[in-house]
């Protein structure tokens, strides 16, 4: 059953990530549809200094964080790589979850094709792998989340909270004290977390 945009629409960026955890990603092109168990996220308020809106400022690249919750947000990383985030809460308050890394569930032979792999290890354990694995690119940049070719769903896979490790983000010391928060949230145990 796919996610209502309200699901997204809460004003808590940390328990939207938690529970993103389990939830299933999905696209679709064509007759091609993939699916991945989301098994690392992290969370961006635009309160702290890790965020790319924070203390509110738009720009051309994060405008679509200042819309309701339950859109994409897809940006280029390092000139390569697409990172796909889930905005969340209220128009105009500018809050993302990352999707770090998923458990392939279906589609793995188009995954394999998109990345021209012959093997599926590790193939979605990072947010520039997961995005071309499942198509995702920043043509998707500002598409609802409740589409026919890209989507989040809840197929029933239960995390507890005791099974969710917490640590701080990556890539962000630029933050100062910010990057020091623990919002990077994985299921314990999984082997598709990155590294």
């Amino acid at each position: 059953m796919k996610l209502d945009l309200a699901f997204y629409q809460r004003n808590d960026v940390v328990r939207v990530a938690k529970d993103l955890l389990g939830k299933v990603l999905c696209t679709r092109e064509g007759k091609k549809t993939s699916m991945g168990m989301i098994v690392e996220t992290e969370a961006y308020s635009h309160t702290e200094r890790g965020c790319h809106a924070y203390q509110s400022k738009m720009t051309r690249r994060n405008e679509v964080m200042f819309g309701e919750g339950g859109r994409a947000y897809v940006y280029l990383c390092y000139g390569i790589h697409n990172m796909f985030n889930v905005v969340t809460n209220k128009e105009g308050k500018a809050d993302a979850v990352l999707v770090r890394a998923l458990q392939p569930l279906t589609g793995i032979e188009y995954m394999l094709e998109r990345m021209n792999l012959d093997r599926v290890q590790r193939i979605t354990s990072g947010p520039g792998k997961l995005t071309k694995a499942l198509g995702i690119d920043r043509t998707m940049n500002g598409n609802e989340l409740d589409s026919n070719h890209l989507w989040l769903e809840d197929q029933g896979h239960r995390v507890l909270s005791t099974n969710i490790i917490s640590s701080p983000r990556i890539g962000i010391d630029y933050a100062g004290d910010d990057a020091l928060l623990p919002w990077r949230f994985s299921i314990k145990g999984t082997t598709w977390a990155s590294k």
